[in-house]
């Protein structure tokens, strides 16, 4: 876990999407205990209120649940809801915005697939 965060998000949406990102890396399973708002804060020496903010979102969302007295549990299929939700924001935050700029320059589909094959060739690469 990085201990820097983004001066261009609420530091409550990074440390919930710590957790997501956790969660949907398998470091984080259905049943495990998350780490607690205590851990938290001592961690990355932010307040108490951003990181319980953060957590409470993912209560709400259902992502994680409380056991009284116990601690913060990841939610069962929790890992499939954080799926879907990213891939709701993928479409509308990238693909959409890919195909809107790839009509300007006239590239086709077969162009912008290829286009992907290669950066994904180059990746597998490094």
């Amino acid at each position: 876990m990085s201990k820097e965060f983004d001066d261009n998000k609420p530091i409550f949406q990074q440390v919930k999407e710590l957790i997501e990102d956790q969660i949907l890396n398998d470091q984080l399973k259905e049943g495990d205990q998350a780490p607690s708002t205590n851990q938290l804060v001592n961690f990355y020496k932010i307040n108490h209120v951003t990181v319980a903010k953060g957590v409470n979102q993912l209560v709400e969302e259902g992502i994680l649940f409380k056991k009284r007295g116990v601690g913060m549990f990841v939610a069962e299929g929790a890992k499939e809801k954080l799926v879907r939700k990213r891939k709701e924001v993928f479409l509308d935050d990238y693909v959409f915005r890919l195909v809107q700029e790839a009509d300007k320059l006239g590239i086709s589909e077969s162009e912008m697939l290829e286009m992907i094959r290669q950066v994904k060739r180059s990746d597998q690469d490094v």
